[in-house]
């Protein structure tokens, strides 16, 4: 059985994601944002053990702990091609437009690229790999149809969605990746964002004010 769980990192508050197979302990890691110590600690207290870290996208506040983190555990990076070289670069993962130090961080194991997209499996889980671009052109999310949840980045939050006034961010893209991605799956999936609560997609679809354009 699939579970997930999240810890919010860092001063911008974002949520760093856990799932973990409950018989084997093994686990995929999301978007180890800033804290690795505490993130690592809290890792290591519950027993889990990680076969890699898998990132939604790559601007800073997402990706601030990931070499301590992967140095932590031995483990290895996944990433969007789009994105790939942001890792390295602090003015395109926009540490350098922050106060809070820049991040420049080894380059990742593993490219996503167009063909990946779909059906996929990394260690001990498979998982559905989509393309959601507009708050970043390289943004993907994570389904896991078996266990009802996506774990969704910035694309969609509680009552709202990703900025797309960031640099390569854009509103249509976005919408639109939403509405073909997210918002096709069954009301009931839950969707786990990189800041604030969960969610569910009938949630979101009942009464986000964003979507207001899909429910007419």
């Amino acid at each position: 059985m699939l579970e997930i769980y999240g810890m919010t990192l860092g001063p911008i508050q974002e949520n760093g994601y856990v799932v973990v197979n409950s018989e084997t302990r093994k686990a995929l890691i999301f978007d180890p944002g800033e804290e690795g110590a505490r993130f690592i600690n809290w890792i290591k207290e519950n027993g889990w053990e990680p076969q890699a870290i898998l990132l939604t996208h790559t601007h800073s506040d997402h990706i601030g702990a990931v070499d301590e983190v992967r140095d932590a555990f031995d483990i290895e990076v996944y990433v969007h091609e789009l994105e790939a070289d942001w890792l390295v670069d602090p003015n395109k993962n926009l540490s350098a437009m922050q106060p809070f130090g820049l991040v420049s961080l080894r380059e990742a194991e593993h490219i996503w690229t167009t063909d990946d997209l779909g059906e996929q499996t990394v260690g001990d889980f498979t998982f559905r790999l989509a393309h959601v671009p507009g708050h970043s052109p390289g943004h993907v999310i994570y389904i896991f149809d078996d266990a009802q949840f996506v774990v969704v980045g910035d694309a969609v939050f509680q009552g709202s969605i990703g900025r797309t006034d960031l640099p390569a961010g854009d509103y249509a893209t976005l919408m639109g990746a939403i509405a073909r991605e997210i918002l096709v799956l069954p009301a009931e999936y839950q969707l786990y964002p990189g800041h604030g609560g969960a969610t569910t997609v009938g949630a979101e679809m009942a009464s986000n004010p964003f979507f207001d354009v899909f429910r007419r």
